[in-house]
């Protein structure tokens, strides 16, 4: 495990690991909370052109969508050092200025993860090596479609992939193809929100109950299970750990040290499912402290 960077955040310093690990230390050892002047994290989505539409996308992401003008954005230039953007969309492979943003944020130190479906991933192998192996991207996110051996060979080659899975979509077989593999994985909530509304059915309600009573046996057969904060709510994670493990490893709410950006409307929320949206500012800081105070 090799250190990345470590920075002053309100009244906590915060160290990055190359393997994901995050370390929250409050400078006073006496403060028993964190009170962050900035996000450490951020989901921006680039764009919303995508050629798979899958039918439970949450973002409406189809051939017709459009690019954010990524570029322009300001903002990017008040982000602290080695803050965490999650980059997203629609494919954001399709982006004609991908290289060009990830090395204006490298440049910066900010640490870049990337998020791909499974056709994109296998379809662009010797890009994403070629931008990890540049330190353009420090994670991968691969959204699962259907485990297949290929996919799992090609996953093996990328130590810092992480598999993401969608709580309801997923079902119970295809994930015991993946047991054992050493594979890391991110369960995500499903968003009732866009296509999902739509797509949502007696099936993703019965897939979503599978998986909570086998939660415990699955945490087992990978690496690392990790959740965001809707598959935590909807799978009721915290039954599953003590008070003390739940204190150690849970790392906040929506908006608490995270926010969501939209480059392709110019956006912020406290979330990608928020209604709440507000135009986009010039400062980081000041869209966080309205994501932060806004009203739950």
């Amino acid at each position: 495990m090799k250190m990345l960077g470590e920075y002053q955040n309100g009244n906590y310093n915060v160290t990055l690991f190359n393997n994901g690990t995050k370390i929250r230390d409050t400078i006073n050892p006496n403060d028993n909370y964190f009170i962050p002047n900035f996000p450490e994290c951020m989901d921006v989505k680039i764009t919303n052109y995508c050629d798979l539409e899958c039918p439970y996308c949450h973002e409406n992401s189809n051939i017709n969508g459009i690019h954010g003008n990524i570029l322009q954005a300001r903002f990017i230039n008040t982000l602290h050092p080695y803050t965490e953007l999650a980059l997203g969309g629609g494919n954001p492979l399709s982006h004609p200025d991908l290289i060009i943003f990830l090395t204006k944020l490298k440049e910066r130190n900010i640490i870049a993860n990337l998020t791909v479906n499974q056709k994109h991933f296998l379809d662009n192998q010797i890009l994403l090596k070629k931008l990890i192996d540049e330190k353009l991207i420090y994670g991968l996110g691969v959204s699962l479609i259907k485990p297949t051996d290929e996919l799992i060979i090609c996953l093996k080659q990328f130590s810092n992939s992480v598999l993401h899975i969608i709580n309801g979509v997923v079902k119970i077989e295809d994930l015991q193809k993946l047991y054992n593999q050493n594979f890391k994985i991110l369960i995500l909530g499903y968003k009732q929100f866009r296509r999902g509304i739509d797509y949502y059915c007696e099936l993703v309600e019965k897939n979503k109950e599978i998986l909570y009573n086998q939660l415990p046996k699955i945490i087992n057969k990978f690496q690392v299970v990790s959740f965001d904060n809707l598959a935590i709510e909807q799978l009721d994670v915290k039954r599953l750990m003590s008070e003390k493990q739940w204190n150690e490893f849970y790392m906040g709410n929506d908006g608490q040290y995270t926010m969501y950006i939209d480059l392709v409307e110019n956006k912020f929320a406290k979330c990608s499912v928020s209604d709440n949206r507000y135009e986009l500012m010039n400062n980081i800081g000041q869209m966080f402290n309205i994501v932060r105070n806004e009203k739950k």
